[in-house]
């Protein structure tokens, strides 16, 4: 008889990755419990994703451009011919002065922008999943944050939960009163210093005069939630629906200071698919 083989062993299952945790904030700054972070905060910080992701979202939004059809055209002109010792430029009617080429002044554009070109840069889902997933772990690394230019106070555990109430935020003096409680209003206070005019150019005449640093990101759970923070220099509010890679890694440089509601961390467990641990 042939003797019976042994079991095969189980191959060795993968260790799960393990839900990040962060305290749970009241508004006097003092924690309360801890609350599980969605999976996505435990990716791996990917910058060249995030980058790539920013860059794509920023291409959609350019207007195309292009000269007009008769730019540098506009000249009655002719052309004497061969055999006269002078250049082939088109002149104008009556003169030698040239017009109309591209090597004359007042002429047309050699190579012009033309409105036709496709300025959008093509990502796919899985990377524009991926690279807000790792925007999202950026978050809680401090020394992204300080590269960033952000002023933490020493031992700050990122990311920011703070309590539901943050939502009911209606005025920028109670905004004020509890950054300063997280001791986060040194940052503020740093974008509202770095607020500066721009130099005379084509930015300025298009009414983007001002520049400000960005400071402290502030998610909620739906639109119309901690109102009293957008008046404040360089703050955001963005509800979770509408939070996108570039708001937590602005100009592609992830590790944005960022303040989450409790409600705001269940929402984008929704919004990731993922069940509640």
């Amino acid at each position: 008889m042939t003797p019976a083989r042994a079991p095969a062993e189980a191959p060795p299952t993968e260790p799960a990755t393990p839900h990040h945790r962060a305290h749970l904030l009241g508004l006097d700054g003092k924690p309360r419990s801890s609350v599980a972070l969605p999976l996505a905060f435990s990716q791996t910080v990917r910058p060249d994703l995030i980058r790539r992701a920013v860059v794509a979202a920023q291409s959609h939004r350019r207007q195309p451009y292009g000269t007009s059809p008769t730019a540098g055209l506009r000249h009655s002109v002719e052309w004497s011919g061969k055999g006269r010792g002078v250049a082939r430029t088109p002149r104008l009617m009556g003169s030698m002065r040239g017009a109309q080429s591209p090597n004359t002044v007042g002429g047309r554009p050699a190579h012009p922008p033309r409105v036709d070109r496709l300025w959008a840069k093509k990502i796919n889902r899985t990377e524009r999943q991926l690279a807000f997933a790792s925007a999202l772990a950026a978050t809680r690394e401090t020394k992204l944050a300080e590269a960033r230019g952000h002023l933490l106070p020493h031992g700050t555990s990122l990311p920011l939960v703070l309590d539901d109430p943050l939502e009911e935020v209606r005025s920028a003096k109670v905004a004020r009163e509890l950054l300063r409680q997280l001791k986060l209003w040194e940052d503020v206070l740093r974008a509202q210093g770095g607020t500066h005019l721009r130099a005379s150019g084509r930015a300025r005449r298009r009414g983007r005069v001002r520049r400000t640093p960005r400071s402290v990101l502030v998610v909620t759970g739906a639109a119309g939630k901690a109102v009293g923070f957008r008046n404040l220099a360089g703050v955001d509010v963005v509800p979770v629906g509408r939070l996108a890679t570039e708001d937590l890694a602005p100009g592609g440089v992830a590790g944005r200071l960022t303040i989450f509601s409790h409600a705001a961390v269940e929402s984008l467990r929704a919004r990731l698919g993922e069940a509640a641990p």
